[in-house]
């Protein structure tokens, strides 16, 4: 069945192999993206299914213009899918707090500006099917990832909470936690460097900065691949509150998994009984 899919950051990356690959389906798609004209460029042009439209989603008004223009043309959104993001790397202490709060602003505070402009009417409808974009460091901190993990773990439990408040109204949530594949996030318009300099950082940050700038282009996992991945899962009743999407994150989760369980028994003898002596 045809659906109407509403995506964020879509004239490059993941954002466009999904796109792309929705289109193909048959299914109508909302682009959306800072400048239109290169969605529009990224998607091959003008098409009948198509609606490239502008959008920076730290723009609570811009959101709401986008969705407003969505269903006007549509008629409905069946599936958003939260994809706009970017990279604030570094050490916890040479992150500046005001590129803290950028990546803040941008990783959950723009999905959420999105989500809540898109609910009404999906509410309206009575159906539909919020997916948001993570990461395999929203389930599992890095290294030199405190910024970007602290956005992507609160998309966690964004999602995990939002789902509790919508599934009466016939709206499913996931939270995608995609491990490395070869998207733009690691290109020069999506990461930012840390703006301070701490002696005792910095041989770790050179070292560090170059590992990652060494990995754009090399990572393992193919958006083609995870684009088409998100179409099935957008395609089912009922969709997993969680997708953990590339065998490195499977890894990854699995192991967090494991380790939060024996945390949590092995905190079962000193935390296990701390309730009042009359409960």
């Amino acid at each position: 069945m045809s659906k109407v899919f509403l995506i964020t950051g879509a004239g490059r990356g993941l954002g466009t192999d999904i796109a792309r690959q929705a289109l193909a389906a048959g299914h109508q798609v909302v682009a959306t993206g800072r400048r239109p004209e290169h969605v529009l460029e990224a998607l091959g042009g003008e098409q009948d299914d198509l609606l490239a439209t502008s959008l920076d989603i730290t723009d609570a008004a811009a959101a709401q213009r986008a969705v407003k223009a969505a269903v006007e043309r549509f008629g409905r959104i069946d599936v958003l899918v939260n994809n706009a993001a970017n990279f604030y790397a570094g050490y916890f202490e040479e992150v500046s707090d005001a590129q803290m709060r950028r990546q803040i602003e941008t990783n959950l505070f723009g999905p959420m500006n999105v989500t809540r402009a898109v609910l009404p009417v999906m509410r309206a409808q009575r159906d539909g099917h919020v997916m948001t974009l993570s990461s395999l460091a929203g389930a599992v901190g890095q290294e030199f990832c405190v910024a970007y993990s602290a956005a992507k773990f609160g998309v966690e439990g964004f999602m995990e909470s939002l789902r509790h408040d919508v599934e009466p109204f016939n709206i499913r949530t996931t939270v995608v936690e995609p491990g490395f594949f070869r998207t733009e996030l690691l290109v020069d318009a999506s990461t930012t460097w840390p703006e301070l300099s701490i002696d005792d950082y910095a041989e770790r940050t050179a070292a560090t900065k170059k590992v990652w700038q060494s990995m754009n282009g090399q990572q393992a996992g193919d958006p083609a691949k995870l684009a088409a991945a998100l179409l099935v899962v957008a395609g089912q009743e009922q969709p997993p509150v969680r997708f953990v999407a590339g065998a490195d994150a499977i890894d990854a989760v699995t192991a967090k998994g494991r380790e939060l369980l024996a945390q949590a028994e092995a905190s079962r003898a000193l935390g296990g009984d701390l309730a009042h002596d009359d409960a």
